[in-house]
């Protein structure tokens, strides 16, 4: 049975009579066409789906729309403003770190969170918080490069 949700999502507020239980991955990506977020597994174990609840990487795929009413919702796509990138994206791109992408999202949404919270990080606390994101292209090297590159840019 549909219910009218409301859910505040890149900085706009968007009203929507949907399935209660749809998972919020849905709602981004049918109802409001983003597709930073992507399906992967859907039981929260590649975190291809990753956005920001209140500032903080986690998976869309099975958190209910309804559950996310209260939240302030970030995707890939509401980290630019406008036509300037992040510094988070400025930085995969300018270290190269996408070989097939697919999990790109998870990995940038995931350096986002972590450099919100710690402007300096450790190789150790990058791939502490990028290890919810499944890679299998081997560009391992290359993101962490690109965040350490974008905690530079953050510290400059």
């Amino acid at each position: 049975m549909a219910a009218k949700i409301t859910l505040k999502v890149n900085g706009k507020s968007y009203q929507e009579d949907v399935d209660p239980d749809m998972p919020l991955l849905y709602f981004l990506r049918n109802n409001l066409q983003l597709n930073g977020p992507k399906y992967g597994c859907g039981i929260e174990r590649c975190g291809s789906c990753m956005v920001l609840l209140n500032g903080k990487a986690n998976p869309s795929c099975i958190i209910p729309a309804s559950a996310a009413q209260e939240l302030e919702i970030t995707t890939l796509e509401g980290l630019a403003k406008g036509e300037k990138l992040d510094i988070v994206q400025e930085a995969f791109i300018e270290e190269q770190a996408a070989q097939c992408g697919y999990c790109m999202n998870g990995m940038i949404i995931s350096a986002k969170a972590l450099l919100s919270e710690n402007k300096n990080p450790t190789d150790l606390q990058i791939r502490q918080a990028l290890q919810r994101v499944l890679c299998r292209c081997g560009t391992h090297t290359r993101i962490i490069n690109a965040v350490k590159n974008a905690a530079q840019k953050i510290n400059n």
